[in-house]
């Protein structure tokens, strides 16, 4: 248990400081604002989907799921 919390936070931590290096170097590329914010929306919603994924892979670890929520496995 202490294992998939220390996991979790290692995830989160290097996600929040990948997420946190993209905003800061976005504006520095100079681009329209519909696309700016696309990327930024795009940004966001990969970040969402790879903690959803992590978090089923290591829920997936220490209980059982159900079937339509096996998207793989974390090795």
């Amino acid at each position: 248990m202490i294992g998939t919390l220390i996991g979790i936070i290692i995830v989160l931590i290097v996600l929040g400081v990948l997420y946190w290096a993209i905003t800061q170097l976005l504006p520095l590329i100079p681009l329209p604002e519909p696309f700016a914010r696309i990327i930024h929306v795009l940004l966001v919603l990969i970040l969402v989907l790879v903690v959803l994924w992590v978090i089923l892979q290591i829920l997936g670890a220490v209980v059982t799921l159900p079937s339509w929520l096996h998207v793989g496995t974390l090795r």
